[in-house]
Order: C-alpha cells, then structure tokens, then sequence
C-alpha cells in the first residue's frame, strides 16, 4: 500500500478538496457546506491562502490544511481529513505544517472550530492549543458558532 503524499495545493484540486469538506460536514447535521455562496475561495486555494497543504492519496484528496497570516496571527484553517485516515498520525503532521509556517514568521497561532466539533477540540487541546472563551457567530447556513483556540504548546 503506497502512502499518501503531502504535498502543496494546487486549483486542480478543487473538487477533491469539496469533496472531502462535504463529507465531513455530513458527520455533523445541519453543517452544510455552500461553496459559491459562503466559500468561493474553495474554488482557487492555490490564490486564496498564504500556505495550503493536501494529503492526496492517488489522486484523491483525504487531508487538507491551510495558513492565513492576519496580523500578529497565522490561522490555522481548513484542517479536515477522511475517516479512513483518522487515527493515522495525519492530523498531528497536518498542524504541525501551520505552526512551522507561524514559527517561521515569529507569528503567533490561532484556529477557529465549529462548537459541535468535539473531537476537533480534544485533539487540538492533546496538540498544545488552548479555547480562550471567545466565540464568534457566522451567521451562515449552517448557524454556525465557532470557539477560538491559540496555540500555546
């Protein structure tokens, strides 16, 4: 079995990206994912991040996570990766890609997570980020309530 490559984002990659976005979604009813509508920058990841990353494994995509520098902060964003993968040692390395690229800038490192991705936030508190409290309503299709995690490890 050949392991998956990680490798920079490319336009290209759009649909798998959408893909994999969808099907995480779907864990998590009502989380519906309204590309056009709420986030086109799926459409041109290669122009529309500072650094995105994906895990593809033969030519579909099964991880994916970007940076976006915004001030004093990198965010940490569209982290997701397939269930098959879950559990792999991905997500550990997925992240660690973001914190680099924040050490590198001498930036520090934030994320915002959907409230009812639980695991998502036992996993990020394992990793060395901390909820700060702080919560932001998107007001978007799928009602979505964020929490702020900082990386503090």
């Amino acid at each position: 079995m050949q392991q998956p490559i990680l490798r920079l984002v490319a336009n290209a990659d759009s649909e798998g990206i959408i893909a994999l976005i969808e099907a995480c979604y779907a864990e998590y009813p009502p989380n519906v994912l309204l590309v056009d509508e709420e986030e086109p920058e799926l459409r041109v990841p290669e122009s529309s991040f500072d650094r995105f990353w994906v895990l593809d494994d033969g030519g579909e995509i099964v991880g994916t996570v970007a940076a976006v520098e915004h001030g004093e902060f990198v965010e940490l964003k569209k982290m997701y990766l397939a269930i098959g993968m879950r559990g792999s040692g991905w997500a550990q390395k997925l992240q660690l890609l973001v914190i680099d690229f924040a050490r590198s800038l001498g930036k520090g490192m934030e994320l915002w997570t959907d409230t009812r991705f639980e695991r998502a936030h036992s996993f990020y508190q394992k990793c060395g980020w901390e909820m700060t409290g702080e919560t932001r309503e998107l007001h978007d299709a799928s009602q979505t309530t964020e929490h702020r995690f900082i990386h503090v490890g």
